[in-house]
C-alpha cells in the first residue's frame, strides 16, 4: 500500500488502468482487473459490447432526470427513458455485480470513470442535433444532472465495496477542444464558440465536489489543461505522456509541488510492435527525464506519480491488455525502487 504523505493524504495505489478494456465479459474483466492490481483497482468499461456500454451512453445512464437515445449521428437527448437508457444501466449493473465479486474483502483505492461535463456537452445533441455544448442553459443543466446521478453512483459503490476508498475519474478527452473553440458543429463546417475559461472551471468544480474523496481528470489529447483542473480542485490529473510538449512542463512543475497526483500514461494503449513491454523501467525513463529536467526531489517521485496505459484499453487485444496493465504495476515497482 502507498504510504500517506502531507500534501497526499490519500493511500494511492502505485499504478492502475484508464477504464475500458476489449471483450464483453464483466466477470472476467473484474477478475483481471482486482488480479492486476491490489491496491488500486477500476471499475472496468467494455465498450464492445455496443450503444450504452460506450463511455458517452454508460454516462447518460448515469443522468438525473435528463435521458438520451442513439441517432446515427451519435447519442442525443430524449424526453422519457427509452431502451438504450434501460441498456446502459442494465450494463453498468452487470459490471458492478462482477466487481463486487471480485473485491470481497477489499480495502484498497478503487477507481470508477465517467464523463465529464463538457465533453458530455460536446458529444451529447440536443433534440435538434446541435450538440448540448451550443447552449449554455443545456450545458449548466447537464452538468447538474451529472452531479447528481454521479453522487447517486458513488453511494451505490460504496455500498458494494464498503472497504474500498473511491476515486472519482472524469474523462474529459473533448476539454481541450471545447477550451480552444475546435468543436465542430453539426455540418461539419464551423466550429462551435471556445468557451470561457472561467464557465469551465466552475462546471468542473461543481462535479467534482460531489465526491469527498479524490477526483483525478483524465485526458488523452494534447493541451491538457493542468493549472485549470488544478484550480477546479482535481486531486489528480491523467494524461497521455507522449503527448506531452515543453509548455506542459511548468504548469506539470507546479502542479506536482501543488501535491497533484500525476497519473502518468506511460504504457502504449494498442497491441505495439513485439518487446515493447519487455523493459518496465524503460517505460518510466521519460518520467525520471522530467523530473530532473524540473528540478522536482528524486524522492518524491514514486509518491507523486501512478503510472497507468497512456488511454484505454478497448482497442488492444485481450492478452495484450492483460499484460499492458501487469506491466503497468512492474513499471510503478521500477519507478519506487529505482526513482534516480
Amino acid at each position: 500500500m502507498s504510504e500517506i504523505s502531507e500534501k497526499n493524504p490519500f493511500p494511492w495505489g502505485p499504478a492502475t488502468g484508464v477504464g475500458s478494456l476489449p471483450g464483453g465479459d464483466a466477470r472476467e474483466a473484474a477478475k483481471t482487473v482486482t488480479g492486476s492490481f491490489e491496491d488500486f483497482a477500476f471499475l472496468a468499461e467494455l465498450p464492445a459490447r455496443g450503444p450504452g456500454a460506450d463511455m458517452i451512453g454508460r454516462t447518460t445512464g448515469m443522468l438525473v432526470e435528463l435521458y438520451a437515445h442513439v441517432e446515427p449521428s451519435g447519442w442525443r437527448i430524449s424526453d422519457r427513458p427509452g431502451r438504450d437508457t434501460r441498456r446502459a444501466r442494465s450494463w453498468l449493473g452487470e459490471d458492478l455485480d462482477a466487481l463486487e465479486e471480485f473485491t470481497q474483502g477489499y480495502e484498497g483505492a478503487l477507481k470508477v470513470q465517467a464523463v465529464g461535463p463538457w465533453t458530455l456537452a460536446a458529444a451529447l445533441e440536443l433534440r435538434g442535433g446541435e450538440a448540448a455544448l451550443s447552449d449554455p442553459g443545456a450545458c449548466r443543466d447537464l452538468a447538474g444532472s451529472l452531479a447528481e446521478g454521479l453522487r447517486a453512483h458513488l453511494a451505490e459503490v460504496a455500498r458494494r465495496v464498503p472497504g474500498a476508498r473511491i476515486v472519482l475519474q472524469l474523462d474529459e478527452p473533448s476539454l481541450t477542444a471545447v477550451l480552444l473553440g475546435q468543436v465542430r458543429t453539426a455540418s461539419g463546417y464551423r466550429t462551435h464558440r471556445a468557451v470561457d475559461r472561467q464557465v469551465v472551471e466552475s462546471a468542473l468544480r461543481d462535479v467534482i465536489t460531489v465526491h469527498d474523496g479524490p477526483v483525478v481528470v483524465h485526458s488523452c489529447a494534447p493541451g491538457v489543461p493542468f493549472g485549470l483542473l488544478r484550480r477546479a480542485g482535481a486531486a489528480g490529473v491523467s494524461f497521455d505522456f507522449s503527448l506531452l510538449t515543453e509548455r506542459d512542463e511548468e504548469p506539470i512543475g507546479e502542479a506536482v509541488e501543488a501535491g497533484t497526483k500525476l497519473f502518468a500514461g506511460v504504457v502504449p494503449s494498442t497491441d505495439p510492435a513485439s518487446g515493447a513491454l519487455s523493459d518496465p523501467g524503460g517505460s518510466v525513463m521519460g518520467v525520471r527525464t522530467l523530473w530532473r529536467r524540473l528540478g522536482l526531489n528524486p524522492g518524491t517521485l514514486a509518491e507523486s506519480v501512478v503510472v497507468t496505459p497512456a488511454c484505454g484499453l478497448a482497442g488492444a487485444s485481450p492478452a495484450y491488455a492483460r499484460a499492458a496493465l501487469a506491466h503497468c504495476a512492474r513499471a510503478a515497482r521500477s519507478l519506487a525502487d529505482n526513482p534516480e
